[in-house]
């Protein structure tokens, strides 16, 4: 039996094509036969019904009679004599209805078919690996099974889907492995970690490890039954923001970071007492560079190694869920890293990423951005996202630098970006895809919430696809977020002239479902913490945070807050440190903490300061133009329930000023963040204060209320 000698040194050379054409058992003119590439064997044996050895045709390429029957290969050298199933006997895995709905770029359980996975396949163990190169010229699978060898295990192509695969019998998980392609030119690219990974080494390790999904038996039944009502758009939601790697360390053990399962007792443990009806957590998608906090992600489907494996975070978003707390993951679909081993020139040409710099080059972040108008791109994100929400239960995606996807010329000056094809700046391209997955999002899983982080004025970002809006359920409101820490920064004696700083966002608060958000972004790179961002003396400046957050629990929207926020941490927010715990043994950083506490609890109880964060029935002004005294008062309602009227006085001057109220009677003070109990001076209304019929400020009622310095105080109708 011959083969011809150019095919054997392009088998050997790793070069050829289409190598499952000439490798393992096949039927020829000349007789059925086997074919079997072993780089390292000296000699090489079928061994079946009858034991026959291979001829050598080249160096490590053998050949021979095969009777037809099953078979496995004996390789010898001068070092060893080993057995083992020839990958190339063994037929696809993929099926047709697989294949194209990969080249239609609509299949929704992507995850299911690409990637590695463990299985059971012609009666033989072993895992299949599948990956999407339609420009590679040659791809196989390389790790320490082969000695990464490119030449072992190279892959079957599937058709024109782009599709390569190949089934190793005997593999097991928790192997580590790569992608070594020929690329369109011929050349050898660097070797690349799977897209469609659910694992990966230890970073600064780069391979992808061979993880099992459904290893965690849920118990999250309830969570999930009762997930809709629990994060709809009149719910109480009230966000804590977390990053894994800082929240806590553990310093006797060289300062690691937590691990999943530690998280889920201490972090879910603390959350839940505080209050908080969520844990957002940024990003732990697989990613190369601790200091890209996770934003610069290269494997989108695993979880980071960092606190644990792929169960171990699932036992932890369950642990969640059992507390009834929901868990958000921040999503980054706007943009990838350079990294040679990521996704960049995946098969030697731009493949995720657009060609020309204009349109696939982030300048901010020297990132690369996806081509979203690629159908099997699109695809690949699109199954990201319910990947997550399916496969680990999540109860949300925020989703990174929307604005930056909407917006061709985005941070360009003209002429360095490219119009779409109607000559705007608008990127149709991304808007369709984020539609497309906010429509998959919400269709597969009802009453998950997906959140845009989004800064400009584009219309209708919470508006329903089939009415023209881009389908998110909120939307970060960065104008908010500028304006009140703007105004909160400004001496007291000033903000009698920017009044209008805190009263703007009641003018657009309901064109959106609105988070109200305090980030990670907002206590890094020089801004300063929450507390560091206050003017005045240390007590001024514990009394104009306290009433920060008062009045943002107050305002209509949902609530969040970056770690370490809720004790005032003074100093700013670093990855490569726990927070500063030592502070709650001072009793300001206490008081802080129980104003918190405490607010969480009367947002969740009282329907009045929830029910119409994105109704405007639920909110009204009272007094929003006393610039002279920085005085605010509004009030927040819900149908047939008790209002609470939000008084703010934002100077270090004590008042006693007449406010108008609803109705006439006896207004029990709910909240005073001047109270003792949160490290104020303890100075109030002594439980309530009592209306009458005196028009004051628009309303038939009013009652002279003493408002401390710096404070916010909240009234609802009712005897104390």
């Amino acid at each position: 039996m011959t083969i011809d000698r150019q095919v054997a040194e392009a088998l050997v050379a790793g070069r050829h094509e289409d190598p499952f054409a000439v490798l393992g058992p096949h039927r020829t003119d000349q007789g059925d036969r086997i074919v079997a590439l072993v780089p390292d064997a000296e000699r090489l044996w079928a061994v079946g019904a009858e034991t026959v050895e291979l001829s050598p045709v080249v160096p490590g390429l053998f050949c021979g009679p095969w009777d037809g029957g099953p078979y496995r290969l004996r390789a010898e050298n001068v070092l060893a004599t080993w057995d083992f199933d020839d990958p190339y006997a063994f037929g696809p895995v993929l099926g047709a209805i697989d294949e194209y709905l990969i080249g239609e770029g609509t299949h929704r359980r992507l995850w299911e078919v690409l990637g590695a996975h463990a299985i059971t396949h012609e009666g033989r163990r072993g895992v299949h690996f599948a990956v999407w190169a339609p420009s590679a010229k040659r791809v196989s699978v390389v790790g320490g099974f082969n000695n990464w060898d490119g030449r072992r295990h190279q892959m079957r192509r599937r058709g024109m889907t782009g599709v390569w695969e190949i089934f190793i019998p005997a593999l097991m998980p928790g192997e580590a492995y790569r992608y070594e392609i020929l690329g369109a030119e011929g050349r050898l690219e660097p070797l690349k970690a799977d897209p469609v990974g659910f694992g990966a080494e230890h970073p600064p390790a780069k391979a992808s490890v061979v993880r099992e999904l459904d290893l965690h038996p849920w118990g999250d039944a309830a969570w999930l039954a009762k997930r809709d009502k629990a994060q709809a758009v009149r719910a109480p939601v009230s966000v804590y923001e977390v990053h894994l790697g800082s929240w806590r360390r553990v310093a006797g053990e060289g300062n690691r970071p937590l691990s999943y399962h530690e998280l889920a007792s201490r972090l879910v443990d603390y959350v839940a007492d505080l209050g908080f009806t969520h844990i957002e957590i940024l990003p732990i998608t697989e990613h190369p560079f601790d200091g890209s906090w996770g934003y610069q992600p290269i494997g989108l489907y695993a979880p980071t190694i960092r606190h644990g494996r792929p169960e171990e975070f699932a036992e932890f978003v369950d642990a969640a869920h059992r507390r009834g707390l929901g868990v958000i993951l921040d999503w980054v679909p706007g943009h990838f890293p350079t990294d040679d081993h990521g996704l960049r020139r995946f098969d030697g040409t731009a493949l995720y990423e657009h060609a020309d710099p204009r349109e696939g080059f982030h300048q901010d972040w020297n990132t690369l951005i996806y081509n979203y108008g690629r159908r099997e791109v699109a695809n690949y994100l699109e199954a990201n996202a319910l990947f997550w929400l399916d496969q680990y239960h999540l109860d949300g995606l925020r989703v990174d630098a929307v604005a930056s996807m909407l917006f061709r010329d985005y941070s360009r000056p003209a002429g360095e970006w490219v119009p779409n094809a109607e000559g705007g700046r608008e990127n149709l391209e991304a808007i369709a895809f984020l539609q497309s997955t906010n429509r998959l999002a919400y269709g597969e899983k009802p009453g998950i919430m997906m959140i845009a982080e989004e800064s400009t004025t584009y219309p209708g970002v919470t508006r329903p696809v089939d009415k023209g809006g881009l389908g998110f359920g909120f939307k970060w409101n960065m104008g908010w977020m500028n304006d009140w820490l703007r105004y909160f920064a400004r001496e007291p004696i000033h903000r009698r002239w920017h009044h209008n700083e805190l009263t703007f966002a009641s003018s657009y608060i309901y064109s959106e479902n609105f988070f109200l958000p305090i980030s990670h972004d907002e206590v890094v790179h020089g801004k300063a913490s929450m507390i560091g961002k206050m003017p005045g003396s240390d007590v001024e400046k514990f009394a104009n945070l306290r009433a920060f957050y008062a009045l943002q629990w107050g305002h209509p929207g949902k609530k969040l807050l970056f770690m370490g926020q809720e004790f005032a941490q003074w100093r700013e927010w670093s990855h490569e440190r726990e927070l500063d715990w030592n502070l709650l043994d001072y009793v300001p950083h206490q008081g802080v903490m129980r104003l918190i506490r405490d607010l969480n609890r009367l947002y969740r109880e009282t329907p009045a300061l929830h029910w119409g964060d994105a109704d405007p029935e639920g909110f009204s002004w009272i007094e929003a133009d006393d610039a002279e005294h920085s005085v605010y008062v509004f009030a927040r309602r819900a149908p047939d329930l008790p209002p609470v009227v939000v008084v703010a006085n934002l100077t270090p001057v004590e008042r006693i000023l007449r406010i108008g109220l609803p109705q006439d009677g006896v207004w029990r003070e709910v909240l005073n963040t001047d109270s003792a109990w949160y490290g104020g001076g303890n100075r109030g209304n002594l439980g309530g204060i009592t209306a009458m019929r005196e028009p004051t400020s628009r309303c038939d009622f009013s009652a002279e209320a003493y408002l401390p310095p710096l404070s916010v105080v909240m009234f609802t109708p009712g005897a104390a």
